[in-house]
């Protein structure tokens, strides 16, 4: 059996944006700096990965949000091609604020934060394949 399920907890790096497609629907995106497990003492590293979706419900969700808020998101990991490349990114189903937003010193201070955060699941190119979503619809 197969199966594509996604789960992340991440704090949100990218305020979610819309995007009219030019099929009349539209897309929300946004990106989460989700951590790895810490491999070095006093060195934490984490992933930048770019998540979106098409769900009204969703969209409605992320009303409100704010960079460095606490989400956790469930969707499928779908692989998006266009002339010239592609890219990863997790389709949202279901996505919910963890935890409330960050009073406006702790804000300050997660601003001043230097984590290093390491592209992901954002560009991956294959020649082999044509412009499209890739994902089978």
């Amino acid at each position: 059996m197969h199966r594509n399920e996604v789960t992340l907890v991440g704090r949100l790096s990218m305020e979610p944006a819309g995007k009219e497609l030019p099929s009349g629907g539209l897309l929300t995106h946004w990106r989460l700096a989700v951590r790895r497990p810490d491999e070095h003492a006093g060195h934490q590293r984490s992933d930048a990965i770019e998540c979106a979706t098409f769900d009204d419900g969703v969209r409605g969700m992320l009303e409100g949000w704010r960079v460095d808020d606490l989400i956790e998101v469930s969707g499928a990991l779908r692989r998006r091609w266009w002339r010239g490349g592609s890219r990863y990114q997790v389709e949202v189903h279901t996505a919910r604020r963890v935890d409330p937003p960050p009073a406006p010193e702790e804000q300050a201070a997660a601003d001043s934060r230097t984590d290093t955060i390491t592209p992901a699941l954002e560009s991956a190119t294959d020649t082999g394949h044509e412009a499209g979503s890739g994902d089978g619809d």
